[in-house]
């Protein structure tokens, strides 16, 4: 395709992708499917990369992330992002009703209500059409330059349509769906890391993360519910909202005008019951005055605005007795307590069990067997313990204490300095520890042995075929035909897996295949603490095989890109113990791929040894990201943002100004693309 022809095929491509983005994202009411989009999205993306300089700031293609933030820049809010006055009964919002129509005698005027998302506040700022700056709230008067990472959301326009102001920001909430963050949490916990304590956690943990493509892959939302500008089109709040949609921003639709307080009655009292159907998490309502001339009229107090006011919801709270507590034992060792309730219907579902975090958490609570404990769901998807009725406690309930040893195998549990969790260090005997390790190895991000799910895993370990992972490559068909076992779910149903003919192929199938998985994910696989997906993989690039990583020292391993002091001791640690070292052993002599391929990585030359890059705009001979791969294979490194340590600026067409002024301001170097490839010696 020529260059002209692809030019053109450029922009419908990406139109049409982004329509797609809005009907699927904003809309939710797709009409293509996945595959469809995936098949047009690597069209696309071919092209892209045949003529970089086709390349837009707002081609769908630019959502996957790939910046590295090594630290949040502060800004400035133009208008700061004040919090609202809460109130909590209907007396105190007839109280604010009476101060504003005290001070607006004679006017009548609408208010507008919202509902109050449970997420984190930030700030869009669009320039000619195009996100600019993404901004979280911070102290109210400055927050963090978050753009790189909420450029990945998907509901959150890169580029508008229709007759947009010239310049304007608008504010909302991020968010985590219900589906999503339990997604998450599952994928944390296989992983060996602690699970979210509740969706608003997870989304502000995810904008702060330094690696954008790892924001990418969290299923973030956004909802927007403020504009603030010179040239809005209406000089009201709920016109401008209407208006903002045909622009393409996700604007909800739970929002109302209202003539009277009793309406504001009404549509709180409604969301009150309806927010336990919602697929997200809500703590309130919000209610504004309408009309931005009486905003000037009514003003602000020192902390908030006069013309707006929130209601909060009282999280629902019930009270039951603390039968009995369990402890879980994880994958690598972690011992959680978990409450045993006396059933109680809390938000629409019967609650049976609370988790109670840790000792500590037991110890501050002073939570005893036979309590009344108060149970709340709020915010939260999981039940938590969140208060105790000590005037129902009989004088026999004595103070609770953690148990010593390990409840699976008996073992001395350990508590490490500084954290809160105790261990259980029998990692090699303890069942739960060798099952949790046997499904991290098989899952679909690690070995991807997908054959052995839906509960194998616990009929081979109940008839000894495994204690280790090593052991799965020892399996044959005889000792696999007719194995069967009947599993019970906790909530008591039956269900029996029988390994029949087709079943055990399978799994034989799915092992041998699994041989051929690469060195990173084999890492991953290992469980070592700490070591997840992405750090396996810079681990592995950097010590292109296991023997050089199990003899990597402490000074050695710290010195690796996003390696710090707990990674690198859990991984001394867990080389430095015989039955790890003898499970790899075996795991080499069944032909696993324990080194990266013979060229991955390898350097061209060492010009760029110790120099590092910041990469930005768009290049005519080379795309961005292979820009980056030749700063690291000549030796260099690349980083995310300008700062004094930066050595060179390398700008391409339609760099961001703002980059410019910085690098400009610190006197650093920018140079052009053939200054770059005069430097390599291309």
């Amino acid at each position: 395709m020529d260059f002209e022809s692809a030019k053109l095929r450029v922009e419908q491509l990406v139109e049409q992708l982004n329509i797609h983005n809005y009907n699927y994202y904003v809309l939710d009411k797709p009409v293509i499917s996945d595959y469809e989009f995936d098949v047009l999205l690597k069209e696309l993306s071919d092209l892209e990369n045949q003529y970089p300089q086709l390349l837009m700031s707002h081609s769908p293609t630019q959502r996957v992330g790939g910046d590295i933030i090594k630290s949040f820049v502060q800004v400035k809010h133009k208008s700061p992002m004040l919090s609202l006055a809460n109130t909590y009964s209907e007396e105190e919002l007839k109280d604010f009703d009476n101060r504003i129509r005290k001070l607006l005698p004679n006017l009548d005027f609408d208010y507008v209500c919202e509902l109050k998302y449970d997420g984190v506040a930030i700030g869009l700022t669009y320039v000619n059409g195009e996100l600019q700056q993404a901004v979280t709230r911070g102290d109210g008067i400055q927050g963090d330059d978050v753009t790189a990472n909420v450029r990945t959301i998907k509901s959150i326009p890169l580029k508008l349509k229709g007759d947009y102001p010239d310049e304007f920001e608008i504010r909302g909430e991020i968010i985590l769906p219900h589906a999503g963050f339990e997604k998450m949490n599952a994928e944390r916990l296989e992983m060996g890391e602690d699970a979210f304590a509740n969706p608003r956690n997870a989304a502000s943990g995810s904008l702060k993360m330094q690696d954008s493509k790892e924001v990418a892959r969290r299923p973030l939302d956004c909802f927007l519910y403020f504009l603030l500008g010179d040239n809005l089109p209406f000089s009201s709040h709920y016109e401008n909202l209407i208006k903002a949609r045909e622009w393409g921003f996700k604007i909800p639709n739970y929002i109302v005008k209202c003539n009277r307080i009793e309406e504001v009655f009404d549509f709180i009292n409604f969301w009150d019951e309806a927010r336990k159907d919602l697929p997200f998490d809500i703590d309130g309502i919000v209610i504004k005055v309408n009309d931005y001339h009486l905003w000037q009229e009514l003003g602000f107090t020192a902390k908030s605005p006069r013309w707006a006011i929130s209601y909060k919801f009282k999280a629902e709270r019930v009270a039951t007795t603390l039968l009995s507590v369990d402890f879980q034992v994880g994958r690598t060792g972690a011992v959680t307590p978990v409450a045993n309730l006396k059933p109680v219907q809390l938000a629409g579902t019967v609650v049976k069990r609370a988790s109670l975090h840790n000792s500590d958490f037991i110890s501050n609570m002073d939570i005893r067997l036979g309590d009344t404990v108060f149970v709340e769901k709020g915010g939260e998807i999981i039940p938590k313990i969140v208060g105790v009725d000590e005037s129902k406690r009989g004088n026999e309930m004595f103070p609770f204490s953690f148990i010593e040893n390990c409840p699976e195998c008996g073992s001395k549990l350990f508590r490490k300095d500084g954290e809160a969790a105790y261990y259980c260090l029998n990692e090699n005997e303890c069942p739960p520890q060798i099952k949790g390790k046997l499904h991290h190895f098989i899952h679909r991000k690690a070995m991807n042995i997908d054959s052995l799910g839906e509960g194998k895993i616990e009929v081979l370990f109940d008839n000894k075929l495994v204690k280790s992972i090593a052991d799965l490559y020892d399996l044959d068909y005889q000792n696999l035909i007719g194995l069967e076992k009947t599993l019970i779910s906790d909530e008591g149903k039956s269900k029996t897996i029988s390994f029949r003919q087709k079943t055990v192929e399978n799994i034989l199938k799915g092992i041998d295949a699994s041989k051929n998985i690469g060195f990173e994910r084999l890492l991953f696989a290992l469980g070592i603490r700490f070591v997840g997906e992405t750090v396996a993989k810079k681990l592995a690039f950097h010590y292109k095989n296991i023997d050089n990583l199990m003899m990597a020292t402490y000074d050695d391993l710290i010195t690796v890109d996003e390696i710090g002091d707990k990674i690198a001791e859990s991984l001394l640690a867990h080389f430095k113990e015989a039955k790890n070292i003898e499970i790899i052993e075996r795991l080499k002599t069944k032909a696993l791929q324990f080194e990266m391929p013979e060229n991955t990585g390898a350097n061209l030359s060492n010009k760029l040894q110790g120099a590092s890059f910041v990469v930005s705009g768009v290049f005519e001979k080379y795309s961005r990201d292979e820009i980056k791969k030749l700063i690291e294979l000549n030796g260099g490194k690349n980083v995310g943002s300008i700062s004094s340590k930066t050595n060179y600026v390398l700008a391409g067409d339609k760099m961001g100004p703002e980059k410019r002024n910085k690098a400009e301001e610190l006197n650093i170097p920018i140079i052009t693309e053939a200054d770059f490839i005069a430097m390599i010696g291309e």
